[in-house]
């Protein structure tokens, strides 16, 4: 997969110490980085597609679509037969496989965006596992007892970013932070002891072969 170089600790604490949005000056539309910082927004690039490509949708008056970038999918209406649209969120206990799922949730005009550490990632000699989602306060891959997240929401750049958030902030905060903010998303999270957990809200709509805890 290629050539990989796991950061010593001291080189962590240093780059941490220019990390963080706080220390990003935003003033309208101009950004100001300080030294040795960067911005990367390829956590919300894939909703941000999405959203522009249901304007064009919109534009045109389409009955009916559906896009698919990866674990990022948007439904634009219904089925043109009138169906709900059945999508299938990938089993992370089992990326070798495409034709296994955690399960299946049935939307309209709404994105379904799965974050997951099963698919970008390697392995160094000692067998400790290293992905791609980081967690801010420590600067090495999250690691918060679940293996995947999707988020549900008619605001597909929201779904987006949210997906990898809760994916950093766990099970419990993810909850939490639903409970509080849920008005406008949904969640289906899965734990690495594949018990699966989803808000009441989207339960009737979603179908598992696994453990379901419903999200109240």
């Amino acid at each position: 997969m290629g050539d990989y170089k796991v950061p010593s600790k001291s080189e962590l604490q240093a780059l941490l110490r220019t990390a963080g949005s706080d220390k990003l000056t935003l003033n309208g539309s101009d950004l100001t980085l300080g030294a040795g910082q960067g911005i990367d927004l390829g956590g919300i690039a894939k909703g941000h597609t999405s959203d522009r490509l249901m304007e064009i949708f919109r534009a045109y008056d389409l009955i009916a679509g559906a896009v698919s970038f990866g674990g990022n999918v948007q439904c634009y209406g219904t089925k043109p037969d009138g169906a709900l649209w059945r999508c299938g969120i990938w089993a992370p206990n089992a990326p070798d496989d495409p034709n296994a799922l955690l399960g299946v949730v049935s939307v309209a005009d709404r994105a379904v965006i799965t974050s997951g550490a099963y698919e970008r990632n390697f392995t160094d000699e000692n067998g400790r596992v290293y992905h791609h989602i980081i967690d801010p306060a420590t600067g090495t891959p999250a690691d918060r007892g679940h293996c995947s997240v999707t988020v549900v929401s008619a605001d597909v750049t929201l779904a987006d970013g949210l997906s990898t958030a809760c994916y950093v902030m766990g099970l419990d905060k993810s909850i939490e932070y639903w409970q509080s903010y849920g008005e406008n998303f949904d969640l289906i999270l899965m734990t690495d002891e594949n018990e699966v957990y989803v808000t009441a809200p989207i339960a009737d709509s979603f179908t598992s072969d696994y453990t379901v805890h419903i999200v109240q």
